[in-house]
C-alpha cells in the first residue's frame, strides 16, 4: 500500500506540474516575444545559481532573486560553478551586446535542465528576474514559507524589452507624509512591473518633506500641521492655539538612503519643488517671500482655492513673488541642496495651478512687468520660470515642469510634463523640446476607478480601461522627442499605505504595459485575464486592489418625469442584477439587459454583478437622489 501511495502522489505532482505549464501564462507588462515550450523547469531544494562572482551588480540581481524564493519556498539557493548545468539558474551578461534588447531590455529560455537569463546590462537581468517571478506560482509572493515540493516554471523563450526609457510613477508625499519605509515599499511594488522611475511630489501646500540644512524653518514649520480627517477641500481652518503634530520629513540621511535603495533596483528618484504656486508650506515658514504681507500657515486640508469651469482662483496667497529677489536666493540655496543629493539629472519645479490674482493686486508685480516688458500675468509666470531654470542648470541639472510652464513662453531647455491632456505636450515636442506624457485623463491614479456611488469621493473618473488606452505618443509627433510616461498618485484623500496601494493597482498595471510593452501587442480583453491572475498575486503579498472593474458605472437620463438608467459593464463576460424596493439583490433578481426606467416612489437602487454563479463585484447602493441631481446637471 506504501508503494502504491508513493506512486499516487508522484502521479499526482506529474498532473499538477503539467497542468501549471499548459495554463496561459500570465506577465504584466506583456514581453515583446513569447514562444511556449512543452519542457518545463522544477525549481526545487537541490537547485542552484551560477552568476558572475566577480560582478557586483549581476551578484545583487542574483541575490534579489534567490531573496524572493527563500522567502516564499525555504530553499536556499546555493551558487554553483559555472561548469554546473542541470538544475540551474543562470544569470549572465553577454559578452557581445544584443542592439536589438538594448540596455534594459533581456532573453529567458526556460527548459527541463535548468533557466538560462541574458542580458547586456545588470538592469535587464532585473527586469528578467520580474519577468522569472511572474512565470512562477503566485505562491512565490508570499511573505512566508509555503509548503511545495516543487515549483514549476513553464518552458518559454522570451525576449523582451522596453518601449520607452522613462516608465515613472509619481508619489506625493507633500499632501500626507509617507514614512521611508512606506515609500521602500511603494519602490518594492513598483519594480515588479518594470518601473524605473519614481518622481517624489516633496512639496506642496499640505507640507514640505525634505531637509534643506541652510533654510531650516522649511523643516521646523513647513513639514507641520494641525491634524485633520475628512474629505479634503472642505475641513476646518486650523485655529491659532491647535498643535502642529501632524506631518513629517525626511532628513538629507533618509533621503541618500531613498536614493541608494531605489538605485539597488535600477530605479532613478526625481524631486519635485513645486514652485511658485503651491507654496503655501513655504510662505508659512518664511512669510517674506509672498507678494501679499501676512501670517500664514501650512494648510490642513481646508478651502483656499476657488475653482470654477476651467478657472480658478486664490482665497489666500499660496504663490512664492517673482518680483521679490530674495526668493530667489533662498531657491538657490534650495537647489544647490537638492542637486547636491539627488544624482538623477532633472528637478521638477512643478509650475502647476498656479493662482495669479493676488500677483494682479500687487504693486512690485507691476513694478516688474514695466520694468521687463511682461504683457501679462503668464508671462509673469514665465519670467520666474526661466530665472529657475538657470538656478537649476547652474547646478548641472536640467528643469521640467508640468505644462503650465509652456503659458507666457517656454523656458529655453525645458522639459514638459504634460498632465492637461496631451496638448503641452503636442506643443512642447513640436517646439522640439523633451515631453513626458502623463494626460490626466488616462493616467491620474488618485481619480476615482469606478462609479462615485461606490469608489472614495474625488472630483473625476478614470477607469482601468482609460488607463489602459494610454498612448505616449500623440498623433503626428515626433517620437523622438517623447521620452516616455508616467501614472500620477495624488494624496490629497490618500491618508494611508493601504488606500494608495487600492488606489495605483490595477491602473499602473496597465501604464506599466502602456510604457513597457509594444503598441500592437497590447490586448484588453487578454490584459484583464492576466489582471485577474495578478490579484492572486497581490492576495498572496498582502498588497490592495482595487476591484473596481468588475463593478458597472450609472448612466442616467430622464425620459418624461421618469429617470431611465443605463448601467455599463467595464469587462466582459459579466451579469448585472437589480433592485429597487431596498432589498440586496442577487442573480435571481431581476438580469440588467437594457436601460431601465426608476420606479417612481424608489429610494434607492442597488446592483451587483455575476460572473455564472457567482457575485464578483460589490454590492453598490445607489440613492435615487444622486441620479436626480446627476440627472439635473445635463
Amino acid at each position: 500500500m506504501k508503494s502504491l501511495s508513493l506512486l499516487f502522489a508522484s502521479f499526482w505532482m506529474v498532473a499538477v506540474a503539467v497542468s501549471q505549464t499548459t495554463s496561459d501564462i500570465s506577465i504584466i507588462p506583456q514581453p515583446v516575444s513569447l514562444e511556449k515550450k512543452t519542457a518545463h523547469f522544477v525549481l526545487n531544494s537541490q537547485t542552484k545559481i551560477v552568476a558572475d562572482a566577480k560582478n557586483a551588480d549581476v551578484q545583487r540581481v542574483a541575490g534579489y532573486f534567490t531573496g524572493q524564493v527563500k522567502k516564499a519556498t525555504g530553499f536556499t539557493l546555493a551558487q554553483a560553478a559555472p561548469a554546473i548545468k542541470a538544475n540551474v539558474i543562470s544569470f549572465t551578461l553577454n559578452r557581445t551586446a544584443d542592439k536589438i534588447i538594448g540596455k534594459e531590455g533581456y532573453t529567458i529560455d526556460v527548459t527541463a535542465g535548468g533557466v538560462h537569463v541574458a542580458a547586456n546590462d545588470p538592469a535587464g537581468l532585473f527586469y528578467a528576474v520580474q519577468t522569472l517571478e511572474q512565470l512562477l506560482p503566485k505562491e512565490i509572493e508570499s511573505k512566508s514559507v509555503v509548503k511545495k515540493t516543487s515549483w514549476v516554471i513553464p518552458g518559454v523563450h522570451i525576449t523582451d524589452y522596453p518601449r520607452f526609457a522613462w516608465r515613472g510613477l509619481m508619489f506625493d508625499v507633500s499632501r500626507h507624509f509617507f514614512t521611508k519605509q512606506e515609500v521602500k515599499e511603494y519602490i518594492d511594488d513598483m519594480v515588479k512591473y518594470k518601473y524605473n522611475l519614481l518622481h517624489l511630489h516633496l512639496t506642496d501646500d499640505q507640507g514640505w518633506r525634505i531637509e534643506i540644512k541652510s533654510l531650516p524653518k522649511l523643516t521646523e514649520v513647513g513639514a507641520w500641521r494641525v491634524e485633520r480627517t475628512g474629505t479634503f477641500g472642505t475641513l476646518t481652518p486650523p485655529a491659532d492655539n491647535e498643535p502642529r503634530t501632524y506631518g513629517g520629513f525626511y532628513t538629507q540621511d533618509d533621503i541618500k538612503e531613498l536614493i541608494k535603495y531605489a538605485a539597488d533596483r535600477f530605479v532613478n528618484i526625481m524631486p519635485e519643488i513645486d514652485i511658485p504656486g503651491h507654496s503655501m508650506a513655504v510662505v508659512a515658514a518664511y512669510p517674506e517671500l509672498s507678494c501679499t504681507p501676512g501670517t500664514y500657515h501650512v494648510s490642513a486640508g481646508e478651502k483656499f482655492m476657488q475653482w470654477g469651469n476651467g478657472t480658478f482662483s486664490a482665497l489666500v496667497d499660496n504663490t512664492l513673488c517673482p518680483a521679490n529677489d530674495k526668493v530667489y536666493e533662498v531657491l538657490d540655496k534650495v537647489f544647490t541642496e537638492v542637486a547636491q543629493l539627488f544624482p538623477f539629472e532633472y528637478i521638477h519645479m512643478g509650475g502647476d495651478e498656479c493662482a495669479k490674482n493676488f500677483w494682479e493686486k500687487s504693486d512690485a508685480i507691476k513694478q516688474l512687468m514695466q520694468k521687463e516688458g511682461l504683457k501679462d500675468m503668464h508671462e509673469v509666470q514665465s519670467y520666474f520660470v526661466k530665472k529657475v531654470e538657470k538656478i537649476i542648470e547652474s547646478k548641472g541639472k536640467k528643469l521640467m515642469g508640468w505644462d503650465e510652464i509652456l503659458e507666457g513662453g517656454l523656458a529655453p531647455n525645458a522639459a514638459v510634463m504634460s498632465w492637461r491632456g496631451s496638448k503641452g505636450g503636442v506643443e512642447a515636442a513640436n517646439m522640439q523640446h523633451e515631453v513626458v506624457m502623463s494626460p490626466n485623463n488616462n493616467v491620474y491614479i488618485d481619480l476615482m476607478q469606478g462609479d462615485g456611488a461606490i469608489e472614495p469621493p474625488v472630483y473625476k473618473t478614470v477607469l482601468l480601461k482609460n488607463s489602459y488606452e494610454f498612448e505616449p505618443v500623440p498623433e503626428g509627433v515626433d517620437p523622438k522627442f517623447i521620452k516616455g510616461g508616467q501614472a500620477n498618485l495624488w494624496t490629497e484623500q490618500i491618508y494611508n499605505m493601504r488606500h494608495a496601494q487600492y488606489m495605483t493597482w490595477p491602473r499602473a498595471f496597465a501604464v506599466a504595459e502602456s510604457v513597457w510593452s509594444p503598441k500592437e501587442k497590447k490586448n484588453w480583453n487578454d490584459f484583464i485575464r492576466r489582471v485577474e491572475d495578478h490579484f492572486g498575486r497581490f492576495d498572496m503579498a498582502e498588497i490592495k486592489y482595487a476591484p473596481s472593474m468588475y463593478d458597472p458605472t450609472f448612466e442616467v437620463n430622464k425620459e418624461g418625469d421618469l429617470l431611465k438608467v443605463a448601467l455599463n459593464a467595464q469587462i466582459e463576460g459579466l451579469d448585472i442584477y437589480y433592485s429597487f424596493d431596498n432589498s440586496f439583490p442577487d442573480r435571481f433578481y431581476p438580469k440588467y439587459t437594457q436601460p431601465v426606467l426608476v420606479p417612481k416612489d424608489a429610494v434607492t437602487m442597488r446592483v451587483i454583478t455575476y460572473r455564472g454563479k457567482d457575485p464578483i463585484g460589490r454590492m453598490i447602493t445607489m440613492p435615487i437622489a444622486t441620479l436626480k441631481a446627476r440627472a439635473d446637471k445635463k
